[in-house]
């Protein structure tokens, strides 16, 4: 029979398995792009680590490189089966780009989504929000608000997402969004004092998991937040258990020039700690265990405050 101990670890570590968002902006993804071999493959292996990741800048107007893309991901190992789910072509111009969700079907499943009605055609390309079931008791669906701002109307495109915001709560019900993407939020497209101006910032309930101080970018030439997750509702952010970007060039050991032949940015991502069946808060260990095998574990595993 495994040591108390042991049967512990087993426990803490199933019940605080982490549900990873993420949000890329994968820089003209086109099918010419994804058919390029070691693009693939670079792009295979980020998105295995989201549990939901939402691509921006997909640019494919022949609707082949995400299928080809999804194939090659659920070839590459046993952590799928993946689906994805498209907003159409959005833009005011010839340049068009879609949002797509690429998510682990078996952890999760969409509820529903929508393209936000932009009357005032605040937005280049509008937010394609879509709700997703959560394998948590504590928070059970996740609405995404995805948007990639255009760099000559960020402040304006950023305040406009608090509406959005709104509206995504009296659609649903619910508080609980995470608003993400490749917002520019940061150097010459936004200034520090009108990023502290944002509705986002000043209303109440919403933390910038993604901070100020992240380098979201490529080059070494340039240090920017560009791409941003941010939390609202309290179950959501009580369950936010790390945020980061993902440095795939130094991870995954690219040259800068390897790297950029993927993307000028790095994705973004936030864990949702203990986002599993069942869930519940952290309590004491003398509820996960009999009290008579407390004696029996190391002091370093004895109860939590």
């Amino acid at each position: 029979m495994p040591h108390p101990a042991a049967l512990l670890l087993i426990v803490l570590a199933t019940g605080a398995e982490a549900f990873r968002v993420c949000a890329f902006n994968a820089q003209r993804l086109t099918l010419a792009k994804v058919a390029r071999e070691h693009v693939m493959d670079t792009l295979v292996r980020i998105l295995a680590r989201c549990d939901i990741m939402v691509l921006q800048e997909v640019m494919d107007a022949s609707g082949s490189a995400i299928p080809l893309l999804l194939r090659e991901l659920n070839r590459y190992d046993d952590s799928g089966p993946y689906s994805s789910l498209s907003s159409p072509l959005l833009g005011r111009s010839t340049y068009m780009e879609k949002y797509v969700y690429i998510y682990r079907s078996h952890r999760t499943q969409v509820l529903e989504s929508y393209v936000y009605d932009d009357q005032d055609d605040l937005f280049v390309r509008e937010p394609f929000v879509a709700r997703f079931t959560l394998p948590s008791k504590v928070l059970p669906s996740l609405t995404l608000v995805p948007l990639h701002t255009t760099p000559k109307a960020v402040e304006k495109e950023l305040n406009a997402l608090y509406d959005v915001f709104l509206d995504v709560c009296e659609h649903w019900q619910s508080e609980d969004v995470i608003l993400l993407g490749d917002f520019n939020a940061d150097c010459t497209s936004i200034t520090k004092k009108r990023l502290g101006e944002l509705q986002l910032r000043t209303q109440a309930g919403f933390h910038w998991a993604v901070g100020d101080g992240e380098d979201t970018t490529v080059r070494a030439s340039t240090r920017c937040a560009y791409d941003r997750i941010v939390l609202h509702g309290e179950h959501c952010r009580g369950l936010l258990h790390s945020a980061a970007a993902f440095n795939f060039s130094q991870h995954f050991q690219l040259t800068e020039e390897q790297a950029l032949d993927i993307s000028d940015h790095y994705p973004v991502e936030v864990e949702l700690s203990q986002a599993v069946p069942g869930a519940q808060p952290l309590r004491p260990l003398t509820l996960l265990l009999p009290s008579l095998l407390l004696p029996l574990l190391p002091p370093q595993l004895g109860p939590v405050a």
